[in-house]
């Protein structure tokens, strides 16, 4: 299935920055990993360094799918709040949720300065109340926030009018947030997979799939045959035709990227995120060469033809909507898109075994609006159950998560 309508800023900024080949002869390995995303690529990744025999399956070109339509905001806010997690949970998963991303953070901090070239910047994130009866969720919020030690400050109207030319009636300032090109990221830590001796292959398409007691073995469309003790399907939303019934729901966004800013223009906008309480919420941030980057309009379409007929549409909702809340900046929209994404009920990702497959078979589903910081955090839970070994998240992050 098509993933993504229009021109994706990160593929058009980058094009097809490597091409690897097709699987074309019968491989045995520890670890197949079905899925060329991001975050089959952090997965893959933290499996090298731990000197698993990787073999890495794409059904598109690499980077191709969703985190080519990726808007990349990191962020360990949750889009559902920590308060709300706490009451469906209970608050000492909820902060540990909260906390993991937070920490994921600054592991994604550190492994970009050691793949180097991949746009990564560390930002603030400012989440807004969009109106006046969201004020006092927002504050509930912050409290919580604040008692279990996360670095942030309580905005007013004025405070943010002064500091950010925004109308809105308070706002939660984070200190901890960053920024990333997913589409490089992805390239050059499979790029680095493969010199460091695993195997990445696209173009692709596992057809079938067999778990047994000691092994799993998968074929291709081809008819070549992959066997491994264990397998990752970490395909994002694809990857649920492997189970008999969706564990989320299929979401499209849409985003436009504008022309460079003056930075005199931009001010703190260069280094602060921005989304909103409202819901679906409008959300935007800077890139690397002073744009910015907005998103939002989501809807449930996940239909390729009927997506690309909403597109611009879509981008110029959202030109309007930012140019009512910042109508100082100089706006000139240059590419626009669409992609979907898939969302689950609580905003957490699942990351483990499902009963239908068997313990051999590893689902990394890092959903919702923090898919890269989930995948940061589901590499090393992954990885962790391979070894086995204990994971904090492991069961809160699991399918089998009851609140």
């Amino acid at each position: 299935m098509d993933l993504k309508s229009g021109y994706p800023y990160w593929a058009v900024k980058n094009g097809l920055m490597q091409a690897f080949p097709p699987l074309q002869d019968d491989v045995q390995c520890d670890v197949v990993i079905v899925g060329g995303g991001i975050t089959a690529a952090l997965i893959a990744q933290e499996l090298t360094a731990r000197d698993f025999d990787v073999v890495v399956v794409e059904q598109r070109d690499i980077g191709w799918g969703s985190s080519a339509a990726s808007t990349a905001l990191l962020q360990y806010e949750i889009d559902t709040h920590l308060v709300d997690l706490a009451r469906q949970y209970d608050e000492k998963r909820a902060v540990l949720a909260y906390s993991a991303c937070a920490a994921a953070i600054r592991d994604l901090h550190t492994l970009a300065k050691d793949v180097r070239d991949v746009e990564f910047a560390m930002q603030e994130s400012l989440y807004y109340a969009s109106r006046a009866r969201d004020v006092e969720a927002l504050r509930d919020e912050f409290r919580m926030r604040v008692k279990h030690g996360f670095d942030v400050e309580w905005l007013d109207t004025g405070a943010l009018r002064s500091r950010y030319a925004l109308t809105a009636p308070a706002g939660i300032l984070s200190r901890l947030a960053a920024r990333v090109d997913p589409y490089r990221m992805a390239h050059r830590l499979f790029q680095r997979v493969a010199r460091q001796g695993n195997r990445v292959f696209d173009r692709t398409v596992i057809e079938a799939l067999e778990p047994g007691p000691r092994s799993v073995r998968l074929r291709t469309r081809d008819g070549v045959n992959l066997r491994c003790r264990h397998a990752v399907l970490a395909a994002g939303y694809a990857s649920q035709q492997w189970l008999s019934r969706n564990v989320a729901r299929n979401r499209s966004s849409y985003a436009f990227i504008t022309d460079p800013i003056d930075p005199a223009a931009l001010g703190p906008l260069a280094n602060t995120l921005v989304w909103e309480s409202a819901r679906p919420y409008l959300y935007l941030r800077s890139t690397g060469d002073g744009r910015l980057l907005v998103g939002g309009e989501d809807d449930a379409i996940d239909i390729p033809a009927r997506r690309d007929r909403r597109v611009e549409k879509k981008a110029r909702v959202l030109e309007r909507k930012l140019r009512k809340l910042f109508p100082h900046l100089p706006l000139t929209p240059s590419f626009s898109w669409a992609g979907t994404f898939a969302e689950t009920a609580d905003g957490l990702p699942f990351f483990g075994p499902h009963t239908e497959l068997g313990p051999r078979v590893h689902f990394a589903l890092a959903y919702g609006g923090n898919g890269i910081t989930y995948s940061m955090i589901g590499a090393g839970l992954i990885a962790a159950r391979l070894e086995g070994r204990k994971h904090p998240l492991a069961d809160f992050f699991s399918f089998g998560r009851v609140g």
